[in-house]
C-alpha cells in the first residue's frame, strides 16, 4: 500500500468466493488513493468498482479460479510492467 498514489496501476484479481467482500474493500482503499484499478472478477459489482474490468467466466468453481484468473492476471501485470518501462526485477521502494 505505500507505493499506491495517483495513477499509479494496481491488478485486483477477485473472483467470487468468501474473500470477495474483502477483495471489494481493498479496491475502494485503491479508489481512495486514486490508483488505476484493473480488476479481474466475475462479479459484477467488484467489475464496477474498477477502471477497468476484465470480466472471468462466470460458472469457473472457486477452486479452479487461480488458473483462470490469477495467471493471466500475472501475465498483464508483467507486460503492463515492461509498456511502463518499469524494471521488474527492482520495484521501487522494494528492496531485496
Amino acid at each position: 500500500m505505500a507505493l499506491i498514489e495517483h495513477g499509479f496501476p494496481a491488478i485486483v484479481v477477485a473472483p467470487s468466493g468468501r474473500m470477495l467482500p474483502e477483495m471489494q474493500r481493498f479496491i475502494k482503499t485503491l479508489n481512495q488513493r486514486e490508483a488505476e484499478v484493473v480488476a479481474i472478477s466475475d462479479d459484477a459489482e467488484t467489475l464496477n468498482l474498477a477502471r477497468v474490468s476484465l470480466r472471468l467466466p462466470g460458472a469457473t468453481p472457486e477452486w479452479l479460479s487461480p488458473l483462470v484468473a490469477i495467471v493471466p492476471g500475472q501475465l498483464l501485470a508483467m507486460h503492463l510492467a515492461h509498456v511502463r518501462d518499469y524494471d521488474v526485477d527492482h520495484p521501487r521502494g522494494c528492496v531485496k
